[in-house]
This record gives structure tokens, C-alpha cells and sequence, in this order.
């Protein structure tokens, strides 16, 4: 698989803004849906998120990537340096407990305009696992998470 190469400038992930990110894994590694797994890759998230002040509306594990929407809650949020922070120690994390597995060099994103796609994008986030025949319905996803939402509350 081609890495794909960063093409935004880096002023473009700073402030209030959102992004959404996928970050994949290199191939032959373990499942992300585990639950040790995910367990220590979400609390390495969120401590990385409040160290950038920045909020999650959405993070979801796949098998091989992590989709997740970002929002930084004021002007001197950087949104950029936070996901090249949260790849550097959960990789470490891999690096010390699963050898084999590693992120790709890169990762997918996107800047989110428009703050009523944010709800959308989640939603469309939200039905992998029922695409993927994982689950019947994405309420009953476990390797997801929200700083903003509860998702038992919605529809």
C-alpha cells in the first residue's frame, strides 16, 4: 500500500478547528479490536488529547486503522502536532508489548468546514463495524469513544 504524503500546510490544524484522521497499521500486524489493545491505545488518546487541548468527537478501531474526529478548543490548538504526538507513543506502546506491529509513516485526514458535516461524518464513522459485518447495529461496537458525546443517547 502507497503511504499517502501530507499535502496541507501545517497552519491549516491549528485553532478551532476540526480534522478528521485515519491512521492505518502496516500490514501483518495484530487486530486493533482487542481489548487490551484498546484499552491502552484510547488512554494514550485521551491523555494526548487534553495535552493539545483538543476534544474527540469520534474515535473508532478497526482491525488495521482508527478513525477519529479532532477539534481544537482554542487558538493555540495544534491539531497536527497532536496526531504526530499520539503516533509516537502508541507506537511506542506496540514497540514494548506487540513487536510486530507498527503504524504507517502516514496518515489520511481531512479538514472539516462545515460544523454540520462534523455530525454526519460521525455517523458515517460510526456504521464501519455494521458495513463490515462486525455488528447488526454500531451501538453495539465496543472499540469506540467520545469526549463530546454519549452515544447510548443517540438514535
Amino acid at each position: 500500500m502507497k503511504e499517502k504524503i501530507h499535502r496541507l500546510p501545517p497552519e491549516f490544524y491549528i485553532g478551532e478547528v476540526y480534522v478528521a484522521f485515519t491512521i492505518c497499521t502496516r500490514s501483518n500486524s495484530i487486530s486493533l479490536i482487542n481489548n487490551e489493545i484498546f484499552r491502552n491505545i484510547e488512554k494514550i488518546l485521551l491523555q494526548e488529547l487534553k495535552k493539545y487541548n483538543c476534544t474527540v468527537e469520534i474515535y473508532l478501531f478497526m482491525k488495521d486503522h482508527i478513525h477519529m474526529i479532532i477539534k481544537g478548543n482554542d487558538e493555540y490548538s495544534n491539531l497536527l502536532n497532536f496526531m504526530k504526538s499520539f503516533k509516537q507513543k502508541s507506537g511506542y506502546f506496540f514497540l514494548k508489548n506487540y513487536p510486530d506491529t507498527k503504524w504507517q509513516k502516514d496518515f489520511y485526514d481531512h479538514i472539516i468546514r462545515n460544523d454540520n458535516d462534523v455530525r454526519n461524518q460521525v455517523f458515517y464513522i460510526l456504521e464501519n463495524p455494521t458495513r463490515k459485518n462486525l455488528v447488526e447495529h454500531w451501538k453495539e461496537y465496543k472499540y469506540k469513544g467520545s469526549t463530546v458525546h454519549n452515544f447510548d443517547e443517540w438514535d
